[in-house]
């Protein structure tokens, strides 16, 4: 491409692509206006397959002209490319240019004390190599008496321990992130220094939600969209505005800030200068926003700078270490060419999870069952007519987190949630329970309850995305048991 032409076209995509970024955070186009309508998606895939230049373009320049939910089949036949290579060369194959390569299939077994989880977890898979988190890790419990605990791991146990360890590092207490102003969305806390080794432990976190993504496991962890703008890298081009973006860090502060645009008077009398202070654990620190920023005075002629500088402090230097530790680790795992297909919204998809209500039907054509139950068993039936006409849209969300961890569902369906949603019917408490025998089996097929335990709710083990049910007698019983259990265990009053 020659020099003009090769300048025009960045500046019109450049434009383009600010017009969809400013679109995607408030939506001012109509519906699939973004889509090629006459783009076949089996063409497409077919020219991946065959190695056409010209898709590749198309995916790195314009992506979202395809739709969503086909990008995130992409995505996932891409990982499950590079999980076939793992172990061998395969330079023939033209999806390899969105892949490395030469991988080896790598098993790791590490052991963990319940107690300490975080540390453990950082001390044995920290400094990994992004080929052995790749590939299959093991992991074995300890409690707090200092024994193993009992149970294989089928990818279950480390789908608990990788929920267990985001659930920490993300708990704003333990101040490695911080909470927006709505208290509703996470982005490094600039305060993370008071751990010695926060860059190291972001790094981590990065590669353990990055991990997450790359075994389909979805998390309810919300990020702030200008931070996962920055984990997309499209805060380096020359049309991204900070200012834009400020108020999913600070409504508020964002309002006080872009007032002095309007303000009428001679700005010079509020007496601002290019400086911030901050108050760091109780000490005022005062950040220069350009040299000699504390003596440099605020005016008419210069207050947009100051407004853009403001904003960029805010949002980029104050956590700059911190982000790019982070994306260091998240693209370890996760190729950036995968990344730079999705919008900062559709990222945040592809981490927690699909938005907007659950599909029962699908929910339920892809549930397995065990322990005697099966789809016309008397206590599914109720169940499944319970939770669609007796729970709301929020309870049913409830109900999934009860038994995922969870409250949103995968991107592509129940189809691909691992382990798959499944039922088992109990007899005794989860203390006592050792498994489906022959007897348990048939007396819960042909619902032959034994006595139950006093009191016995349902339970769930999240790891293998399990609810466990009593054989209830009553579909009333088993509506205000569930309803109790979910109370208990996800801290939801539900109606």
């Amino acid at each position: 491409m020659k020099g003009e032409r090769k300048d025009l076209f960045v500046s019109v995509h450049g434009w383009l692509m600010s017009l969809y970024e400013r679109d995607c955070r408030q939506r001012f186009a109509p519906d699939d206006h973004w889509l090629k309508r006459d783009l076949r998606i089996s063409t497409l895939f077919g020219d991946i397959e065959r190695g056409k230049t010209r898709v590749k373009h198309l995916l790195q320049y314009i992506p979202h002209v395809v739709p969503h939910k086909e990008r995130v089949v992409l995505f996932r036949v891409m990982v499950a490319k590079e999980k076939e290579n793992m172990g061998m060369a395969d330079n023939e194959n033209p999806l390899a240019m969105f892949m490395e390569s030469n991988h080896s299939m790598v098993v790791t077994h590490i052991t963990v004390r319940r107690s300490r989880m975080l540390e453990d977890g950082y001390e044995q898979l920290g400094k990994l190599s992004p080929s052995a988190l790749k590939g299959i890790i093991r992991v074995k419990f300890v409690n707090d008496l200092g024994m193993d605990e009992a149970g294989i791991d089928q990818d279950g146990v480390f789908k608990e321990f990788l929920e267990e360890i985001i659930k920490r590092v993300f708990d704003p207490a333990l101040n490695l992130f911080r909470t927006t102003s709505g208290n509703e969305c996470l982005y490094p806390s600039p305060s993370s220094y008071v751990h010695e080794n926060h860059l190291q432990l972001l790094e981590f976190v990065g590669k353990m939600l990055g991990k997450a993504v790359y075994e389909g496991i979805v998390v309810d962890v919300p990020f702030a969209p200008f931070f996962l703008s920055q984990v997309r890298g499209v805060h380096t081009s020359t049309s991204y505005s900070f200012i834009d973006e400020l108020p999913s860090l600070d409504a508020e502060f964002y309002k006080n800030l872009t007032s002095i645009k309007r303000y009428d008077g001679d700005v010079s009398d509020l007496g601002l200068t290019f400086s911030y202070e901050e108050d760091v654990m109780g000490k005022l620190v005062c950040h220069e926003l350009s040299p000699g920023g504390k003596t440099t005075a605020v005016t008419n002629e210069n207050r947009i700078s100051y407004i853009h500088l403001l904003a960029h402090h805010r949002m980029y230097v104050q956590i700059k270490q911190q982000t790019l530790a982070f994306i260091r680790g998240f693209k370890s795992i996760i190729n950036p060419e995968w990344i730079g297909m999705f919008s900062t919204p559709e990222l945040q998809w592809l981490i927690a999870g699909e938005t907007g209500e659950m599909d029962l039907n699908d929910l339920r054509k892809h549930t397995v069952y065990y322990g005697g139950f099966h789809n016309n068993h008397r206590v599914i039936v109720w169940l499944w007519d319970i939770l669609t006409k007796d729970f709301t849209t929020k309870e049913r969300s409830m109900f999934l987190k009860f038994v995922t961890s969870c409250s949103r569902p995968p991107l592509l369906g129940f189809a691909h949630l691992k382990p798959p949603f499944s039922i088992r019917c109990v007899e005794v408490s989860d203390d006592q329970d050792t498994g489906d025998t022959l007897g348990s089996v048939l007396r819960g097929f042909f619902t032959i309850r034994k006595r139950e335990p006093a009191g016995r709710l349902p339970t769930a083990s999240t790891c293998f995305n399990l609810l466990k049910l009593p054989n209830y007698s009553k579909k009333s019983m088993l509506r205000d048991k569930l309803r109790y259990a979910i109370v208990m265990n996800t801290g939801f009053e539900l109606s």
